[in-house]
């Protein structure tokens, strides 16, 4: 698989409470995150990887590119029925419904 590209756009630059995650591979956008970046803390609000790349694998492959970006990675709010992922993506519980990634 190719690298995904995080193209990433701050939330002061377009008038946002979030930052946002554009996804790409090869050009092509994939999805978008919706987020909050600061130093090298990453919180995930949400992930949205398009109808057409579903079920290929990019939310794993997003993931693995953050922890080589950012040193903490933070799930917000885990829904139940995605508590395995972020499970096998290597994060812990922290006990209030978000679920965290440490290096």
């Amino acid at each position: 698989m190719n690298e995904i590209k995080m193209d990433i756009h701050p939330a002061q630059g377009i008038k946002s409470e979030y930052d946002w995650l554009n996804l790409d591979v090869d050009d092509i956008r994939i999805g978008k995150v919706r987020c909050k970046i600061s130093d090298k803390v990453l919180i995930i609000y949400s992930i949205n990887i398009f109808e057409e790349y579903e079920g290929k694998g990019y939310g794993k492959y997003f993931i693995e590119a953050a922890k080589e970006k950012f040193e903490i990675l933070i799930a917000d709010r885990v829904r139940q029925t995605a508590i395995g992922f972020w499970e096998h993506m290597g994060f812990v519980a922290c006990g209030d419904g978000n679920w965290k990634y440490e290096k």
